[in-house]
């Protein structure tokens, strides 16, 4: 029999990552979970009641709230989680734990949500401008350039990379010159429905409140606005986006899965301002019946049919922003359509072509004596500057 293992990299909340993981959690009812750290409580309870191991991080001064801060520690804590017991090791991954080391002819599938982005494109949007105080940039930028070094030389350890999205697979090519299999994340569109009514009253942004979500894009396209925003999410840019909104926006922080489906419900659409990496949110608001306002680049334009479950837009500026939340009012998004295209993404079929994929990477390793697998080739793109 098969000794599978889970690692995820820390536990603090249900997001798409962690909404990944427990279709994984799903597919293997046995296998315990490793991670960073977890919050107890903060998980959907049937992945609390599973067997969750964590590393030191755990026990870290205010970890539970300041994990982030201890970004550099993250690769030394990786390299204590022991997965030397399992034939088959699969992470989820989005920052450190695609680095773990496995037995030596066990087999390391990775679901990774994106490569680092903190280090890698996504650098100036978390440590760039005034977000850190000056004296400490350079420690920053110092820790940030050995992090893209350890990122790169753990990609090995990986025998298989499957992406979330086809933007995704390009920046696994790019900064780790490995080839991925696609296969998009799931949706619980069992629970995620339409209401028996139109809604449409507001619009809706759900979110994490970090940098790179650009929810300053979207005040500023709200400005004046005769329809209200509401925003869901918590983060560390909470204050400082509370303090720069208007009176049209309405700041709701974290609410429970039946509260966000009523708020999808009564919207009259979602607003994806970002470079999504897949963008779980968009799916969701298309189960319910709701059109979505996405940007072109990333994968929230590659769930989302412009002019048909949602709109396009392709300059990140509020003017741009604006024109296409304007142009919804003269639309019309045929529920039946939005429902369909969200069913693509549905759970039951992430989790059959997930175990398809593992069959057939399982066989092809056991084809080939059960050796890890060499990478397609040098990283395309590893930068030791911090000019990200």
């Amino acid at each position: 029999m098969t000794k599978v293992g889970l690692v995820h990299d820390w536990l603090t909340g249900m997001r798409g990552g962690e909404k990944v993981l427990l279709s994984l959690a799903r597919i293997f009812p046995d296998a315990p979970i490793h991670t960073l750290l977890h919050v107890r409580g903060s998980l959907d309870p049937e992945l609390e009641r599973r067997d969750i191991r964590t590393t030191f991080v755990q026990g870290l001064p205010g970890v539970a709230r300041h994990y982030r801060s201890y970004l550099p520690l993250f690769p030394a804590a990786a390299a204590t989680i022991d997965v030397s017991a399992y034939d088959l090791v699969v992470s989820s991954s989005h920052c450190v734990v695609k680095g773990v080391k496995r037995a030596l002819g066990a087999v390391h599938v990775c679901y990774c949500h994106t490569p680092m982005r903190y280090v890698w494109d996504r650098y100036d949007d978390y440590f760039g401008g005034d977000r850190i105080a000056t004296p400490v940039r350079p420690l920053i930028a110092l820790a940030a350039n050995r992090l893209r070094a350890w990122d790169v030389a753990t990609a090995p350890r990986v025998d298989h990379f499957v992406a979330n999205s086809s933007y995704v697979a390009a920046r696994i090519r790019r900064y780790y010159g490995r080839s991925s299999t696609v296969i998009p994340p799931p949706v619980d569109t069992d629970f995620y429905t339409p209401a028996t009514d139109g809604g449409g009253a507001y619009d809706l942004v759900v979110s994490a409140l970090v940098p790179y979500k650009r929810i300053h894009l979207v005040l500023d396209a709200y400005r004046g606005s005769p329809i209200p925003l509401k925003i869901v999410g918590t983060g560390p840019e909470d204050a400082r986006l509370r303090a720069s909104a208007g009176p049209e926006v309405t700041f709701l922080g974290r609410v429970d899965d039946a509260a966000l489906r009523d708020l999808y419900r009564g919207c009259r659409a979602v607003i994806m301002p970002n470079v999504e990496d897949f963008g779980i949110t968009a799916v969701e608001a298309m189960a319910c019946g709701k059109p979505v306002v996405v940007f072109a680049e990333g994968g929230g334009a590659e769930s989302v049919i412009d002019g048909e479950t949602g709109i396009v837009f392709r300059e990140a500026t509020a003017s741009a922003l604006r024109a296409a939340i304007d142009s919804i009012a003269g639309l019309r998004f045929n529920t039946a359509a939005l429902r369909a295209r969200a069913e693509e993404f549905s759970r039951a079929r992430f989790e059959s072509r997930f175990r398809a994929f593992l069959d057939t990477a399982l066989a092809e390793n056991a084809a080939a004596g059960a050796a890890p697998m060499a990478p397609t080739g040098p990283p395309l793109a590893m930068k030791t500057t911090s000019s990200w």
